[in-house]
């Protein structure tokens, strides 16, 4: 484990990490495909090619840097390339179809009662690559928490890992970024998060590899439960 003895604030990423993405979003998916008597894909596999495309949309985002489009927007490319990837229909409507899952994304079961024993001892802070309108939604309605501090990467213009995210965050909240321990479950966060001098917990709740980079988590963690018991 890292040098975590200074951390003043945790920094929680949204999507995958606190809320449940996979869960709240397949059953949307499963129903819009069972209307359109879609048998060659699952809602699962579906999903699982949806996310990885964001990710790629993202990137290239900020990549070209033209403007930042917003995190809505690069779901919304990203779901019309999965379309079609698989012959599905990708008019707007469809689209939208499609897209109101995440109008209802709920967190892990676990997340909240952990968040209660984490403010005893830290500021608690939500880093997320969302739109501010939608993150005050997400926060407000669906996870329903009162956070320190709510900030969006809209703020730098560049989707995570850019530098510029982790840096702005740290001086938005007035501390060196060595006082600032990010916690997510997508592995680029925490090395771009670490890349920067933050200390990093990732969240591994699938048991995936992490990248071949110096720049490793301080803490690794299933979910959390387990988060909170190493923290606290």
């Amino acid at each position: 484990m890292g040098n975590i003895t200074n951390t003043k604030a945790l920094t929680f990423d949204l999507f995958g990490t606190i809320l449940d993405l996979g869960s709240s979003l397949t059953p949307f998916i499963s129903k819009s495909l069972d209307a359109r008597g879609v048998t060659n894909i699952s809602a699962n596999e579906l999903w699982e090619q949806w996310r990885y495309r964001q990710r790629i949309e993202q990137y290239q985002d900020t990549i070209l840097m033209l403007g930042h489009s917003g995190y809505l927007e690069t779901v919304r490319r990203a779901l019309h390339y999965t379309l079609r990837l698989n012959g599905i229909d990708a008019s707007p409507e469809t689209v939208k179809e499609f897209m109101q899952g995440w109008q209802h994304l709920s967190p892990f079961p676990e997340v909240l009662p952990a968040l209660n024993r984490l403010r005893s001892r830290y500021q608690l802070v939500v880093l997320s690559n969302g739109d501010p309108e939608f993150l005050e939604y997400l926060v407000t309605q669906r996870v329903k928490w009162n956070f320190d501090d709510v900030i969006s990467v809209t703020s730098v213009g560049a989707f995570k890992p850019h530098p510029a995210v982790y840096r702005g965050a740290a001086g938005k909240l007035g501390l060196e970024v060595g006082e600032c321990l990010m916690v997510s479950a997508n592995s680029f966060d925490i090395m771009g998060a670490r890349a920067c001098g933050y200390r990093g917990a990732f969240v591994n709740r699938y048991n995936l590899p992490y990248e071949d980079t110096q720049f490793q988590p301080d803490v690794t963690v299933k979910d959390f439960t387990e988060l909170a018991g190493v923290l606290l």
